[in-house]
């Protein structure tokens, strides 16, 4: 999602300054999301290292169920969908549509959110917490991990939503929507590398 330039001529210096803001503030989130990336990159690292030691507790062969992977993959790859939706509505200036869209992706979001919480709960019923080996402690600080940050872009939607029905699309509001597309894809991104190397490789 872009937000929509204005003809230089028809700008005003107040409609200058919020456009340049927009940038500035596009560049340093693209920054965070680098940063970012570096702790998954060592998250990733760390749980690779960390497959070995079950110190003779269960594995991901015996724990991880790829059904329940299968959909919570299909829920966020389909959340990342929606929300494109949201942003080609943005464009439109179609306030509706963009808080229905929004709405859709939050429960995609949310249902995500429950499967990964279910998860770990079976998991710690099971003896399987944590606390058991240094795989398991690997396994739930990664995917704990983005599971805290989608929960993050939640409330981020919920806020976000608000001041879409309160202010309309001005630009500043656009601009934080443009903002948090980058950051529910990139969680996308994350969630494909957990699905390809901590599931996939765990069940074979």
């Amino acid at each position: 999602m872009s937000v929509a330039p204005m003809s230089a001529p028809s700008m005003t210096a107040h409609e200058r300054e919020e456009i340049e803001t927009h940038e500035q503030r596009a560049l340093g989130f693209w920054l965070y999301l680098m940063g970012d990336a570096v702790i998954f990159a060592l998250l990733f690292a760390t749980y690779a290292i960390m497959i070995p030691g079950t110190d003779g507790g269960p594995t991901g062969k015996e724990l991880f169920e790829l059904d329940n992977a299968a959909i919570e993959t299909a829920l966020l790859l389909v959340s990342s969908m929606t929300f494109g939706f949201a942003s080609l509505q943005v464009k439109a200036g179609n306030r509706g549509a963009v808080l229905l869209w929004l709405a859709i992706t939050f429960v995609l979001g949310a249902a995500f959110v429950f499967l990964e919480v279910r998860e770990f709960a079976g998991m710690i019923a099971k003896g399987a917490g944590p606390d058991r080996s240094g795989f398991l402690s690997a396994f739930f600080t990664l995917v704990g991990t983005h599971g805290v940050h989608v929960t993050m872009g939640l409330i981020w939607i919920v806020v976000l939503g608000a001041q879409v029905a309160l202010k309309g699309l001005t630009l500043p509001v656009a601009s934080r929507l443009y903002r948090l597309g980058l950051f529910w894809h990139f969680l996308d991104i994350a969630w494909v590398g957990i699905f390809s190397i901590v599931y996939l490789p765990g069940l074979l």
